[in-house]
């Protein structure tokens, strides 16, 4: 996982080759390829432009089936039992480290206090009493997340969240947002099992550049500009890094092409309050080195073996 048109195929049939989880190995690959981090700042281009206003007040497409790649992992005769723990899509590493110390993991019947204990698939490990699986093949998603849409596993409201545009295959494999993008807001979220590159893509260190794309009403004066380009401080008292930005107007709007580098909630929407800007619609088009590119509202796909490796090399694993 600051701050929607399409056609799906339906998931192959397993076969023995097939993945554990129930996608074929033999899907189409995607194409898309991650942007070069020398490459310069992709500019505002025409097709970027919405159409009118009311995008933001439709309410969210249906979600349809999707079909995916799967996405291997290659699982050691043996590994540490932080690791293990951790590949089993339970938690990350360091919060494996935290409950073996704490003295709440038993392997084999036996608690179990080192975290470089070396286990294999044929011994018993348990957390609280729960008896863990093994290693499991992780997944990665890109979804177009749509607007008036909650980014999370269940809503007590009974809103439509995330969950709704997946596979019943996937809403099986555990999968967790990535982040949060607001309720009005569209645009690219990630979700996986993998505990540990979630917490590192979370986790203030490793925040990755998220590029979007914001619609606001008429023009937006060059002193606000320069307000978000050296840096705000917001009415609440929160400090803000600089933000890149660039301004094209358009039938008596403003399209805002905007790089942020900080995690700070509502972020976008709290820098154009404070700067009197009405904003219209709000879309995440870019987070590190993935982009949304043609995905279209409500779509999901795996992300390649490229885009995963880039992801990981980007938060140091």
């Amino acid at each position: 996982m600051a701050d929607h048109n399409h056609s799906h195929r339906s998931p192959k049939k397993t076969t023995a080759s097939s993945h554990k989880n129930g996608f074929s190995r033999d899907a189409r690959p995607d194409k898309k390829t991650e942007r070069k981090p020398d490459q310069p700042e992709r500019k505002i281009s025409p097709q970027a432009l919405p159409k009118d206003d009311a995008r933001t007040h439709v309410a969210p497409t249906a979600p349809q089936p999707s079909s995916f790649q799967a996405t291997d992992t290659v699982v050691p005769e043996s590994l540490r039992l932080n690791k293990a723990i951790a590949a089993s899509g339970l938690c990350s590493r360091r919060k494996a480290d935290e409950f073996i110390l704490a003295g709440r993991v038993v392997v084999n019947g036996v608690p179990e206090v080192n975290p470089g204990r070396q286990v294999s698939p044929q011994d018993a490990v348990a957390v609280d009493g729960r008896l863990l699986t093994g290693a499991q093949n992780f997944c990665y998603l890109m979804l177009y997340k749509p607007v008036q849409v909650v980014c999370t596993v269940s809503d007590p409201e009974e809103r439509p969240t995330v969950m709704d545009y997946l596979p019943e295959q996937l809403r099986r494999l555990r999968l967790y947002p990535v982040g949060r993008l607001d309720y009005f807001s569209e645009g690219l979220l990630l979700l996986t099992n993998d505990g540990q590159l979630a917490q590192r893509l979370t986790h203030p260190r490793h925040h990755q550049p998220k590029t979007y794309e914001v619609v606001v009403r008429g023009a937006v004066p060059e002193a606000a500009l320069a307000a978000m380009r050296r840096g705000m401080i917001l009415a609440e008292g929160e400090k803000l890094m600089p933000v890149n930005v660039d301004a094209r107007i358009f039938q008596g709007r403003t399209l805002l092409r905007m790089v942020l580098h900080q995690g700070v909630n509502r972020q976008i929407r709290r820098m154009c309050r404070d700067l009197g800007l009405t904003i219209l619609s709000l879309k995440r088009v870019a987070q590190g080195p993935l982009e949304l590119s043609e995905l279209a509202v409500g779509a999901a796909r795996q992300l390649t073996h490229a885009e995963i490796a880039a992801l990981k090399k980007s938060v140091d694993l």
